[in-house]
């Protein structure tokens, strides 16, 4: 089979599309013919060894896939050669064939196929769990989202509608605001033409917002804690600016406000009922229509690299795969 290859730790360029032996089969695991795979943040520091986990070498990055599973090991349960799933696999995603522990797979339901499938669980699954467990969202209540136009960003925007949230959606082009309109958001702020604290005091008429999802980190989040609510939560999903804000912690203080970790790889270990909860409630969503998963931009397997340098670069608008097999 063909796979992504990272052999040392650099840039994108440095990946190359190579020959590798089939993924070896274990008891509770399924080998699944990929389709097409997600790309994400992580995506980007694991190739430079920058990651909270680091695979041997060589290895394939991809955390996100779909496809069709094509063989079980001897102690699976749940699944069988033809069924569509879609799933984690920490890395090695982007290669055509992935060996995947079955707790880690999910059905994919009727009517989504699997393109769209491969954007969904990474992206949907953070910002449920933040959203929910985390921020303790509350119809009703005001939910900013930073970094609007991204992946995550967006399926936090639906999920926040879903929910019953008044959102406001920020984001650094008219570009991004506009597909985080689409996917629901009642205001929207341009963040490179206004200043997000004073934009959000005149939307909240000077109440502030009662959670703030912020995979972007950098000076916005201190403008955004800035802009809390009492009681308020501040979630910390990642960093793509590429800093990492040292907030006041007399903000906290004077705010009566949360500053809130998100870690969702760590929650599917540790809390793996709370989190088949969430896609439970998810699915449901689906089929009333109040989530609809989409794929904003689809890459082919030799433009891998070019995929993960855009990410990198803060060029993606919306949820991007990797189309690898049919």
């Amino acid at each position: 089979m063909r796979a992504l290859l990272c052999k040392e730790y650099g840039p994108p360029d440095m990946l190359a599309i190579e020959e590798v032996p089939d993924p070896k089969l274990g008891a509770v695991s399924c080998v699944v013919d990929v389709t097409a795979a997600g790309v994400n943040f992580p995506d980007t520091l694991i190739i430079q060894g920058k990651y909270q986990f680091q695979p041997p070498m060589p290895f394939s990055p991809g955390g996100e896939i779909a496809g069709v599973v094509s063989q079980v090991g001897d102690k699976v349960k749940n699944f069988k050669p033809g069924d569509r799933v879609m799933g984690l696999t920490g890395w090695g995603g982007f290669a055509e064939k992935v060996a995947v522990a079955e707790s880690n797979l999910i059905p994919v339901p009727e009517g989504i196929d699997l393109v769209n499938a491969a954007g969904f669980v990474m992206t949907y699954g953070t910002s449920m769990h933040a959203l929910t467990q985390r921020g303790r969202l509350q119809s009703g209540e005001t939910l900013l989202v930073l970094g609007a136009g991204g992946g995550v960003g967006l399926a936090a925007v639906e999920l926040g509608k879903a929910i019953g949230a008044r959102v406001i959606a920020a984001a650094g082009s008219a570009e991004k605001l506009a597909i985080a309109k689409e996917a629901g958001a009642d205001e929207l702020i341009n963040y490179t033409e206004n200043n997000l604290k004073d934009a959000l005091k005149q939307l909240t008429k000077g109440q502030g917002v009662d959670v703030v999802y912020d995979p972007v980190g950098g000076d916005l989040s201190e403008l955004a804690l800035r802009s809390m609510a009492w009681c308020g939560r501040h979630l910390i999903i990642g960093f793509a600016a590429g800093d990492i804000p040292k907030l006041p912690a007399n903000l906290t203080l004077l705010k009566g406000c949360d500053i809130v970790g998100v870690f969702w790889g760590a929650f599917t270990q540790r809390q793996p009922h709370d989190n088949q909860a969430n896609f439970l409630r998810m699915m449901d969503w689906i089929k009333e229509g109040k989530i609809n998963p989409r794929v904003n931009r689809i890459y082919e397997f030799e433009e891998a690299g070019q995929a993960i340098a855009d990410m990198a670069g803060r060029k993606l608008t919306g949820k991007a795969v990797i189309k690898i097999g049919m």
